[in-house]
């Protein structure tokens, strides 16, 4: 049974349905306040799909682009940027284009210089995506923050949703804090300092638990700050 936790290399293989829903029932017993989020929004993704196939570049390209923006604006911003290289977003194409080029599709100076050292660095094969998606989770974070503009969350939203580990937990991340509390029925949402050992409750499946608070947010209707508009830090 694929149940355990994984701490290096990509989850490939589809979870079958009841390991699914014993890795779900395990978490509600641990935090009752999930069974309603559960029932509503069916099975956490994370669990029930094979890790994403997309190119490890173009994801964390993305992932660049759409730091500290609202989710609408930062979609379009992702396609423009998308678009100046319509025979195959590849870090070769990229590295050789003018930073300036890169600003015209909307990205900061910042943003662009981050893009550009990315793909100069995966184009000059002194950043190998591959062996860097073998490596242990905290392992990956050390290397992937080498790179110019991406930081700590950049690369735990690389290892959950490209490289499918079940155990990460982004507690910088606004709307897992926000989450959490609603989950747990908390007056305010914690500090990243103070999340940190909360999830402990929840290994190996950490990754699992964050996905449902973020689902928590748009559960609750007149939250005036919704889950796809929430700035996230790098």
């Amino acid at each position: 049974m694929y149940f355990e936790g994984t701490t290096s290399g990509e989850v490939t293989r589809r979870r079958c349905d009841h390991e699914v829903a014993a890795v779900e029932a395990e978490l509600v017993r641990r935090a009752p306040g999930l069974a309603v989020l559960v029932e509503r929004f069916g099975p956490c993704p994370l669990l029930s799909r094979p890790a994403a196939v997309a190119d490890h570049f173009e994801a964390l390209a993305s992932s660049i682009v759409h730091q500290q923006l609202a989710g609408r604006a930062a979609a379009v911003i992702w396609a423009r940027v998308r678009a100046l290289a319509p025979q195959g977003f590849v870090a070769a194409r990229l590295a050789d284009l003018d930073p300036a080029v890169l600003r015209s599709a909307g990205l900061s100076a910042a943003k662009a210089a981050a893009v550009a050292d990315l793909a100069g660095r995966v184009a000059a094969g002194s950043l190998d995506l591959d062996e860097v998606a073998a490596l242990a989770d905290q392992e990956v974070v050390d290397r992937l923050s080498q790179v110019r503009g991406i930081g700590r969350w950049t690369a735990q939203m690389f290892l959950m949703f490209s490289l499918g580990r079940p155990d990460v937990w982004p507690t910088g991340d606004l709307g897992v804090r926000r989450g959490y509390a609603l989950v747990h029925g908390l007056a305010e949402a914690p500090s990243p300092a103070d999340l940190e050992p909360l999830g402990d409750a929840y290994r190996p499946w950490r990754s699992v638990v964050a996905w449902y608070c973020w689902r928590a947010l748009d559960q609750v209707p007149d939250l005036s700050v919704r889950l796809s508009d929430l700035p996230t830090g790098r």
